[in-house]
């Protein structure tokens, strides 16, 4: 009955039951503490009345003491006790009036005693006015008296009579509080316990009814988990939760039942469809065949006995189905073997063209025989064998069993084949006769030729005859005249024969037609598929773009909220939104991932060929894998064959990226033991049919679980795994075995597997030595590479550099997310160690790089060099060098930018960079945090200064600060704030006294106050800037000056840095300090530390500029949004390219625009275009952002008049840069 009720009824009603008996405990309890609560008030009221009875009774025993004392005596002193005692004895009497007022007898009592005491007062205030008048003995004779001791006796006994009445009454309500005290005390002791016992067996039943069955069920699930079909849990009838899922989970069984039967049985159709379709190609033989037919499809469907007839037709005589083949058939004398159409069930089948099936089949009807014995079958069934819908034959097969609905329906369509294969023999047969007779006629043709050439011999000794005879003549005329009939005759069938052969032409024509249809329908269908390449490239493009949209906002989001910029977030919630952040960039890598495919399949993907040291590949491959096999646990080596050659030609990027792939399986894949990578020298085929060429031998080797045989082939394809079961224990797409294959064939090479399960895997990459390079319309590409996938050739890039149009992202290189990049120009990466001197070039120019890095040799630097800003940044997050020389026009990113990633990033902002570059910008530099400015061309003197500087600098540990400050007390105060024992810091309070310490001393950094009492700022810094010892020396102006608009303007003509004295200066001053002294913030106490930190989260180059934000993703608007405003950003946005232009009009005062590319209505592109068209915003900022990724769009965003590219998601801190480094000198 209970089983009716749903769960949460039950446990509605448990709980209802529960609270029904809490609530009776807590109420009985509740009442006995009342109880004991009231007794306990009534207990202590009894003990104030008693307390103020014996404070009336010692009170008025304490007035008689001092009458009796001044009677004895007559000094008035003694009666100080008496006159005290009279007015307390009536305060006593009030109270205990007050505290009886609930009792009437004690109240009449209490009346009484006033009478009494106040009686008693009078009669000793009497005779105290005695002694007082009289004298003592008068006094002693009142005194001697029975009326004082009458009274007081009367007052006693009344005292003792109200107390006997308390004392009767503390007793009853002392025996009440120990009667509530026990009742409470068993009710808590009995009741407790029997409600916990009552819940615990509501609860355990409550838990049995419905953990039993769940159990049930989830081992019914785990059992169906592990492909067991068979289970049925058992219907309970339960009307609850509990049974309807029951029924629901019997309900998914039978169906998944019936799926997995109705797949087998599908499974089973075709592949023996296929199988006897295969068995029957290439014969020609009809009796063959037919014999064939039966044999192998009687055993196939559970026939015991067939027979086949075939359909003979005649031109005289009706079609008759004939018995042609049979299985295991024995003839009966009165059984026919040859059928007209409609007569008996084979007849009758070929003239319906319909299957006949006969169930319980007589046992006279026919029998299926053996030599153990023989019986009736009960089911036959008789099947036409059609083509093009016309009847070839007919089978009738006959069994034991029950021909199941699979069977029927494999024989309906195994019939179909049978058709065209009968067909195409009959066919066959008919052509091979037609050819026989056509030879036939043709030979009877020639011989009646020689008989006609003999007969006109004939007629010429006829017409010898003829003049020798008229008779003769006339007999030879008629022997003529037969012969032409004959000839006649013969004419007509060789007519005949004729236009059988133009039949025959005609067939052989349509064949022929068939096969060039044919050829049509596979050329259509190979441009289907070349079309059907682009559609797929365009479509990841597209999804790249859909996706990367949402996964923008997604990750910006999370960054502020992880940032948690305004302190409202716990630690559990910045936790969650890492881990969104995180699960957001797992995304994207996928995304890349299955970009990079389409790029390989769409033969888009560039390989850049370039000289690798094998050194350079196994340092960098220790350094990723080193940590992960010590966190597994597992040894990890790499061992290089000493014959290997030292360099190896290829594409670093694309090798690194398949190797690490390689040894990411093997360490995901590999519990104990280790993982190996050895590196040697091999003579391989890396192409079928071609001969061994000289490879290096990539062999990745594991112990890990190792992979079945059938499951090695299948790895390599996208999207597949050696596990692709729903319980697979280890995650993962499968792209990244496939991209590694097509990237080795990119390459040049190809990738090799050896496996057994259990006993670890062998992933073999070879690679040949020499690219093999193919010449064609006068570019040279490598053979290997411009391997054509989908029908369009791969391009090589033989530069160095790394190709402009790929994605910034993929640009930013950082160290901990992708090795370090070799160096194009060999330098001294390699042998670094912890106390050399390290300089980093960041300098595209390959042989310029060469004579920096020589002169800096000679200087003493370890040198470092890339040719890419990308890759310098990598090489500064990695190696924290000394000191950094920089040009600013790089291929892949501007070196402002490079500059200012440099100067945000904690770790690198300390490192001094000295700019070389073609441009005039020395001032802007300077400003940004740069120690030096040099102008190409530069003399080679120029650069030994410039390295000579540097050292210096690098060498001074301490560096040297000017404080020029009127006011004592705030330039002392200056020093303390920047002082820490790397700074040195020397006040002056003069202008006179300020270039006289510059001539005298080195400094590095000064801070100016504009107010001083010899000379302006304006003036002294004009004569710092026409020193040319001081020139280059970065000048922080720091003063409470108002400046007007033309001031300001000309001191950031002037100076590196302007700060207004307020409540946020000294954070200021003191960044800005940091900046210039290159000081390293780690090392700074704490407290500074945290400044900075606060201070860096105002930008002053970001603040109050206007952005306009044109994307139509309004997710994507927020997130931006969210980010700018966070560092005082105005942010002005739009829908759409046409909406963003009209903003742009409101707004002509924007300072940069965010453009998104695909947008509907009107594209970035052509938004673009449409702004640039405007002569005021020719010189606008404009940074496209894009989320499709693919080649060629940097180039058509530059080309459409965007001044920057950016991918989504986007990287704030890229946005950040690229932001600082466009709106630089902007107001």
């Amino acid at each position: 009955m209970v089983s009716r009720f749903r769960i949460g009824s039950k446990i509605a009603a448990s709980f209802a039951l529960g609270l029904g008996i809490f609530a009776t405990i807590a109420a009985v309890s509740y009442h006995g503490i009342n109880e004991l609560v009231e007794a306990s008030l009534q207990e202590t009221h009894t003990y104030r009345v008693l307390r103020e009875l014996e404070e009336l009774n010692s009170g008025f025993r304490t007035a008689e003491a001092g009458q009796r004392t001044y009677v004895i005596t007559g000094e008035s002193r003694y009666l100080e006790p008496y006159e005290a005692a009279a007015p307390a004895l009536e305060q006593n009497i009030k109270r205990l009036q007050r505290l009886v007022v609930d009792n009437p007898e004690q109240q009449r009592r209490l009346d009484a005693l006033e009478q009494l005491v106040t009686t008693r007062l009078d009669y000793m205030r009497g005779t105290i006015e005695v002694r007082r008048t009289q004298g003592f003995e008068a006094a002693r004779a009142r005194i001697l008296a029975d009326r004082g001791t009458q009274l007081t006796q009367q007052l006693t006994s009344l005292i003792e009579e109200i107390k006997t009445e308390e004392q009767g009454l503390l007793d009853q309500r002392t025996q009440a509080a120990q009667q509530a005290t026990r009742r409470t005390v068993n009710s808590i002791l009995f009741g407790v316990p029997l409600y916990s016992l009552l819940l615990a067996g509501i609860g355990y039943l409550l838990a049995r009814d419905i953990s039993k069955p769940l159990q049930d069920m989830s081992e019914a699930a785990s059992r169906v988990g592990a492909g067991d079909l068979s289970v049925t849990l058992p219907e309970s009838g339960r009307q609850d939760e509990i049974g309807l899922l029951t029924t629901t989970l019997n309900q998914m069984i039978a169906n998944l039942r019936e799926t997995t039967q109705r797949n087998d049985e599908e499974s089973w159709l075709q592949s023996n469809l296929a199988a006897f379709t295969q068995l029957l190609q290439g014969r020609r033989n009809l009796e063959a065949v037919s014999q064939l037919i039966l044999s192998e499809l009687a055993p196939l469907v559970g026939a015991q006995q067939g027979v086949l007839y075939v359909l003979e037709e005649s031109e005289t005589e009706a079609p008759v189905l004939k018995l042609l083949s049979s299985y295991a058939y024995r003839e009966r004398k009165h059984l026919a073997n040859r059928f007209r159409l409609g007569e008996g069930l084979v007849g009758q089948c070929a003239l319906e063209k319909q299957r006949i099936l006969l169930t319980d089949v007589p046992s006279d009807y026919i029998r299926i025989s053996s030599g153990l014995g023989e019986a009736a079958p009960t089911n036959i069934v008789v099947l036409p064998v059609l083509f093009e819908d016309q009847v070839t034959a007919v089978i009738e097969l006959a069994s034991f069993q029950r021909f199941s609905e699979m069977h029927l329906r494999f024989l309906e369509q195994v019939t179909q084949s049978i058709g065209v294969v009968m067909s195409t023999i009959a066919a066959d047969a008919r052509t091979a006769q037609l050819l026989q007779q056509s030879q036939a006629l043709t030979e009877e043709l020639r011989q009646r030729q020689s008989e006609l050439e003999s007969s006109y011999q004939q007629l010429e000794q006829q017409a010898e005859e003829l003049r020798a005879s008229e008779a003769l003549l006339k007999e030879q005329q008629e022997e003529l005249q037969q012969t032409n009939e004959e000839l006649q005759q013969l004419n007509e069938e060789l007519e005949e024969k004729a236009e059988l052969l133009t039949v025959q032409k005609r067939e052989v024509e349509r064949k022929n037609q068939e096969i060039e249809q044919a050829r049509q329908a596979i050329a259509e269908k190979a441009e289907q598929l070349a079309l059907s390449s682009k559609y797929k490239s365009e479509f990841l493009a597209n999804m790249s773009h859909e996706l990367r949209t949402p996964l923008n906002s997604l990750l910006i989001l999370a960054r502020l909220l992880a940032d948690n910029a305004d302190g409202n977030l716990n630690d559990k919630q910045i936790e969650y939104s890492r881990t969104i952040y995180s699960a957001g960039n797992d995304l994207l890598e996928l995304i890349n991932d299955i970009l990079d495919l389409a790029k390989i399949e769409s033969g888009m993907m560039v390989v850049n060929l370039e000289v690798m040291p094998f050194s350079d590949l196994q340092l960098s491959l220790q350094r990723t894998f080193d940590e992960v096999a010590s966190d597994k646990g597992l040894a990890f080596d790499i061992v290089l064959d000493p014959h290997l050659p030292p360099i190896l030609e290829t594409d670093p990027k694309r090798l690194q990226q398949i190797l690490k792939n390689l040894l990411a399986n093997a360490f995901k894949f590999t519990e104990r033991g280790g993982v190996t990578l050895h590196i040697q020298a091999a003579e391989h085929r890396l192409q079928e049919d071609a001969v061994p060429v000289p490879a290096v031998a990539f062999a990745v080797t594991d112990t890990g679980i190792g992979i079945a045989a059938e499951k090695q082939k299948l790895i390599f394809e996208a999207f597949q795994q050696a596990d692709g079961t729903t319980s697979r224990k280890y995650g993962g797409t499968g792209l990244g075995l496939s991209i590694s294959r097509e990237l080795a064939h990119l390459l040049g090479g190809c990738i090799e597997l050896v496996s057994q399960p259990g006993q670890g895997s062998t992933f073999t990459l070879y690679l040949p030595v020499e690219p093999r390079r193919q010449e064609a319309a006068g570019d040279s590409a490598i053979g290997t590479a411009n391997r054509s996938v989908g029908g369009t050739a791969t391009a090589v890039n033989r530069t160095a550099t790394v190709n402009s149009a790929a994605p910034p992202e993929l640009q930013s290189v950082v160290a901990s997310a992708m090795p370090l990049p070799h160096p194009a120009l060999p330098d001294d990466r390699d042998t670094i160690q912890l106390d050399d001197r390290v300089l980093l070039i960041i300098e595209d120019d390959v042989n310029f790089a060469r004579i920096l890095m020589e002169m800096a040799h000679k200087q003493g630097f370890k040198v470092l060099v890339s040719l890419q800003g990308g890759a310098g940044l990598a090489l500064a997050q990695e190696f924290k060098p000394n000191a950094v020389m920089l040009d600013i026009r790089l291929p892949d990113m501007d070196g402002w930018t490079v500059l200012d990633r440099l100067k945000h990033n904690a770790e690198t902002r300390h490192i001094p960079v000295h700019i070389l570059s073609v441009d005039e910008e020395q001032q802007r530099g300077l400003q940004l945090g740069a120690i030096a400015y040099l102008q190409k061309p530069v003399s080679a003197e120029s650069i030994t200064q410039a390295l000579t500087d540097i050292k210096g600098f690098v060498e001074r540990r301490v560096k040297r600060l000017l404080v020029i400050e009127d006011d004592p007390v705030q330039a002392q105060s200056i020093i303390e704030l920047i002082g820490n024992g790397d700074v040195r810091s020397t006040a002056v309070y003069t202008g006179a006294e300020a270039l006289t310490t510059l001539r005298a001393e080195r400094f590095d950094c000064i801070v100016l106050d504009l107010g001083l009492p010899d000379m302006s700022g304006f003036e002294l810094i004009e004569h710092i800037k026409q020193d040319q010892q001081l020139a280059r020396l970065p000048i922080v102006v720091y003063t409470g000056k108002e400046l007007t608009r033309q001031q300001e303007t000309e001191l950031r003509r002037l100076a590196e840095t302007i700060i207004v004295k307020d409540v946020r200066s000294p954070e200021r001053l003191l960044d800005e300090t940091a900046l210039f002294l290159h000081r390293i913030q780690s090392e700074l106490p704490q407290p500074k530390q945290q400044m900075l930190e606060q201070v860096r989260q105002n930008d002053p180059v970001l603040a109050d500029k206007k952005v306009l934000i044109i994307d139509d993703d309004v997710r994507n608007i927020f997130a931006l949004t969210s980010l700018l405003e966070r560092y005082q950003m105005q942010v002005v946005y739009a829908e759409n390219g046409r909406e963003g232009i009209a903003a742009l009009e409101a707004n002509p005062d924007v300072n940069v625009i965010l453009m998104d590319v695909m947008m509907p209505e009107m594209d970035g592109y052509e938004t673009t275009r449409a702004i640039r068209q405007q002569e005021r915003f020719r010189s606008l900022p404009i940074i496209a952002l894009t989320a499709k990724a693919m080649q060629g769009d940097r180039e058509k965003c530059l080309e459409a008049g965007a001044s920057d590219y950016i991918t989504k998601p986007v990287d704030t801190e890229q946005l950040l840069s690229l932001l600082r480094v466009w709106l630089y000198g902007r107001s």
